[in-house]
């Protein structure tokens, strides 16, 4: 399981390096290249499975054990 992933904000494309949490969704990001305050997209339950390239933990062990996730709680 990877725990880091790199968002790419939609409005300026500024690209950061995040450790995901494991115990929780991160539902906001405030992007360091413009300010913008990020949330998930409808249908995605956090930040990172919006805007990165690599979902959060849930969805990445849903997918390993070849099940659907509800994430996060």
């Amino acid at each position: 399981m990877e725990l880091t992933s790199t968002l790419t904000c939609p409005q300026c494309g500024h690209q950061a390096t995040e450790t995901m949490p494991t115990n929780a969704c991160q539902y906001f990001y405030i992007c360091g290249g413009c300010g913008v305050r990020l949330k998930p997209l409808a249908g995605d339950c956090c930040v990172f499975c919006s805007y990165a390239d690599v979902p959060c933990p849930p969805i990445q062990e849903a997918r390993a054990n070849g099940s659907t996730a509800g994430c996060c709680g």
